[in-house]
């Protein structure tokens, strides 16, 4: 951090270090608790930057979509950047950081930003649940991605994870296993934002491995 500060904070050598720290906590993952993970589907990842949308049931995934989408812009709640040291990488790499709180203003600060990061030719992920949740509970979308879909005119990437079986929500404990990551067809856009929600949450749904690998 000192290093990059004295430097400008350059927004390209903070990502490097940012995900040269992801592949520390990932090795660590995987050679001290045997936490693996393995991709499905990678033919269906646009070259073109789109938005991503995922379920989310693990800190896991939000690490590791650093590494899987070098260049993401990640929607991220506000609170993180209370976070020592992350925070302050999350506020510079830049990610989209929004406060919940503030209503209808979030989620214009969250369409601008994310509009703004496709122009720079980023993907943007966002997880529509909102928050992490249990393995068992239905993928379901809070009302802000059918707007963020509706106003960003770009085609939707599922990105499918069953991660909680091995670092569950308010766990510290992780597992060993195979976490699967898998990747659904694209959504195109322009579909009504209801149908796109139906979609969007039926392919998740059916991406998340029921089974312990």
């Amino acid at each position: 951090m000192p290093v990059l500060w004295l430097c400008g904070s350059p927004n390209s050598a903070i990502r490097s270090a940012t995900r040269l720290w992801v592949r520390g906590a990932l090795f660590g993952l995987k050679y001290v608790v045997g936490l693996r993970h393995i991709e499905k589907g990678r033919q269906h990842v646009p070259d073109e930057p789109c938005l991503i949308v995922a379920n989310h049931q693990s800190t896991w995934e939000t690490l590791a979509s650093l590494l899987l989408f070098p260049d993401v812009a990640v929607v991220a709640k506000q609170e993180l950047l209370a976070i020592p040291v992350f925070g302050w990488y999350l506020r510079r790499s830049p990610m989209i950081v929004i406060d919940r709180e503030t209503g209808p203003k979030a989620l214009r600060e969250m369409i601008q930003q994310s509009q703004a990061a496709l122009s720079e030719g980023r993907f943007v992920l966002v997880f529509p649940e909102g928050t992490r949740r249990q393995v068992t509970d239905k993928v379901e979308f809070k009302r802000g991605a059918e707007l963020l879909y509706a106003r960003l005119g770009v085609p939707v990437l599922p990105m499918a994870l069953n991660s909680g079986h091995f670092w569950s929500p308010g766990s510290t404990c992780k597992r060993s296993g195979t976490i699967t990551v898998t990747y659904g067809e694209l959504i195109p856009a322009g579909l009504p934002s209801a149908e796109f929600s139906r979609k969007a949450e039926e392919i998740l749904e059916a991406g998340k491995d029921p089974f312990l690998r």
